[in-house]
């Protein structure tokens, strides 16, 4: 399923890069999706297993005008490398099957390539976003009050490194986000789904101003947002299908994020914030799967099978 949407977008980037640097990379990433789904269906095919329809050609309008700059396409293949390497090396954690590994393997070999080109282009060319910096500590410390965890009330402590990682990262992937659901926005046709895609784009502003406050109180540098990646065509690029989907998976990738900052954040207010906010783009998601499934978009995963109703002749 991401694959086959992989190749879709990917497919539309290759049609409209213009610079000629950013071209061998985005070649490089729908390679390696036509390789996943080429395996995929030969070991499915193998198993009699039912192979997804994901999406086709129908899916993506290659010709229509180009709707994102050569930057932004950069940016985006980053941080798909970096959700690729994580579920890369979730699935090759449980994965026990030889040629199974082997291809996610391969998965995470691609997805590590991927960061490398990105970010090695990136830096050449002056567009990569640099994270904060902090003064080099004197010493070890160890911490001797309980007040390093507090954040409520009183005086808080100064935000440790990886606090101040995770807001900048968070930053950079809602921004990411919503430059890509604005587009989506531009050329959705369905009220429905357009209303949808204004939504989360609200929701992500809230998020990039909430977390950008943190940092600008500590007196660091929140992270540029990518709204001037994005042009002023309206005409369909992908599919409503394809862009509910990938909306879809972005939020998903955004719970997870904020997951693992709660478990990364010490300062207790740091923490309630994360946990404050996984609510409503849970909700979020919750509503764009019943778009889904009204639409008829929505293929249904794998299931185990269900012992009552097969007992009760279901």
């Amino acid at each position: 399923m991401n694959d086959t949407a992989s190749i879709c977008v990917n497919s539309y980037f290759l049609e409209k890069v213009e610079d000629h640097e950013v071209k061998p990379v985005i070649e490089f990433a729908l390679n390696g999706s036509k390789y996943n789904i080429s395996f995929l269906k030969e070991l499915f095919t193998k198993e009699s297993f039912p192979i997804p329809i994901g999406f086709t050609e129908k899916d993506v309008h290659v010709t229509a005008p180009r709707l994102f700059s050569d930057t932004y396409f950069l940016m985006y293949l980053r941080n798909m490398s970096v959700l690729g390497m994580a579920a890369g090396g979730l699935a090759l954690g449980i994965a026990t099957r030889p040629e199974v590994v082997e291809f996610f393997k391969s998965v995470l070999k691609t997805a590590v390539g991927l960061q490398d080109l990105t970010r090695d282009l990136m830096l050449k060319q002056g567009t990569y976003v640099r994270p904060p910096f902090i003064s080099t500590p004197d010493r070890v410390d160890f911490v001797e009050r309980q007040s390093f965890l507090t954040g409520f009330l009183g005086e808080k402590r100064s935000l440790v490194a990886q606090e101040i990682t995770m807001l900048f990262n968070n930053i950079q992937t809602n921004a990411i986000g919503k430059t890509l659901i604005t587009g989506f926005a531009q050329t959705a046709r369905t009220k429905e789904v357009k209303d949808y895609f204004i939504r989360g784009k609200r929701i992500a502003q809230k998020h990039i101003d909430i977390f950008s406050d943190i940092l600008k109180k500590e007196d660091l540098p929140a992270p540029m947002t990518w709204d001037t990646a994005l042009s002023d065509s309206t005409i369909p690029v992908f599919s409503e299908k394809l862009m509910m989907f990938h909306v879809s998976g972005m939020i998903a990738a955004g719970i997870g994020n904020y997951g693992a900052s709660m478990s990364g954040s010490p300062r207790r207010d740091l923490g309630l914030k994360y946990a404050s906010l996984i609510p409503e783009i849970a909700l979020y998601a919750e509503d764009g799967a019943n778009i889904m499934i009204k639409h008829g978009w929505l293929e249904e995963p794998p299931q185990s099978d269900n012992r009552e109703k097969l007992i009760n002749g279901e």
